[in-house]
């Protein structure tokens, strides 16, 4: 009940027992009727002050009731636990229809998200002033925001992008990945483990772009998706390149540049603030030790592919492609 409905019948309750209260019959003269009613304001104040205390009292027990029921429900609901009709019950509770097909997006920064905090409050406030309340569901997940929406209302996943952006105000270290749609109990933690996935592969590359879709990144997803397979291509084609004088590191940096430049060995040069005559030279030294020629387009995309991989399996060992002379390249403003 709302609060104002409460005390309400409470103050409705004392003025209608007001004539009948007995200090009221008997009283004779003007002295007792003023006694009385001090009297009875006085009790109607405490009651009222004991009835508010006692409502924040219920309320907050109840808000911290309604957070933990739902943390766990996000928890079981993102760990794919399979008590399917239990959890279907209550996802009701939270305006999600299991059945249904789902999108999930999430936000990951520096400094980890947290239920209540201010981005989560005003990215939920934002999207509920757009959309229903059945149709979305925000919450916080390993320090990640993440934005549960319904698959058949556009526009979810853009709107969270753009009010997490506004809040962040530019924070280099964000990076958003929305997953693909997919149906059932399974689709939205299969959506969820794409936008995380993603969220990896652009801190893992380097990838400058803020927002990455899990639709455009399925070629990384394949390349993982059979470890064994990508770490012998990347051992078959890249191996060699350990004996390069210093070890691997530049030159697989110098292939990596080259690949994100589109070919172009000033872009690359500049990325990687050496001179063109360096890449090229660089160029000619991963030819001559690994046999592949960049100007072949089936031995060009086997070295692109084996530098990808290279970069997501951290290809021979951070100390090594560390080593060199490696220049990071400068990060685009975001």
């Amino acid at each position: 009940m709302p609060l104002r409905a409460i005390i309400d019948v409470h103050l409705s309750a004392t003025w209608l027992a007001w004539p009948a209260l007995p200090g009221i019959v008997r009283s004779r003269r003007a002295e007792e009727l003023r006694s009385a009613g001090e009297a009875v304001f006085k009790a109607a104040d405490r009651s009222i002050v004991a009835l508010v205390e006692g409502y924040e009292a219920a309320q907050r027990l109840m808000i911290r009731r309604e957070e933990a029921l739902r943390r766990e429900f996000i928890d079981d609901l993102l760990h794919g636990r399979r008590d399917v009709g239990a959890l279907a019950e209550r996802a009701e509770r939270f305006g999600l229809r299991l059945a249904g097909a789902h999108v999930v997006a999430i936000a990951a920064a520096g400094q980890p998200f947290f239920d209540g905090g201010p981005v989560s409050r005003h990215v939920e406030a934002s999207l509920l002033s757009r959309f229903s309340l059945r149709d979305i569901l925000i919450a916080t997940k390993e320090g990640l925001l993440v934005c549960i929406s319904s698959g058949y209302v556009k526009g979810v996943s853009e709107a969270f992008s753009a009010a997490v952006q506004e809040m962040m105000n530019g924070d280099p270290s964000l990076r958003i990945g929305v997953g693909r749609t997919h149906h059932g109990f399974g689709g939205v933690v299969r959506s969820f483990e794409e936008a995380r996935s993603v969220v990896s592969f652009a801190h893992r590359l380097e990838l400058p772009e803020r927002i990455l879709h899990a639709s455009d990144l399925l070629v990384l997803q394949v390349l993982l998706r059979d470890n064994a397979a990508i770490s012998e291509l990347v051992e078959a084609v890249l191996g060699p390149l350990r004996t390069a004088r210093g070890g691997p590191g530049a030159l697989l940096e110098t292939l990596f540049a080259y690949f994100a430049a589109q070919g172009v060995a000033t872009t690359t040069a500049r990325r990687l603030h050496i001179g063109v005559r360096t890449v090229t030279y660089r160029l000619q030294r991963i030819r001559e030790l690994t046999g592949y020629d960049l100007n072949n387009p089936i031995q060009r995309h086997a070295l692109e592919t084996a530098t990808l991989g290279a970069r997501l399996l951290g290809w021979p060992g951070e100390g090594a492609i560390m080593s060199g002379t490696r220049t990071p390249a400068p990060r685009s403003p975001r």
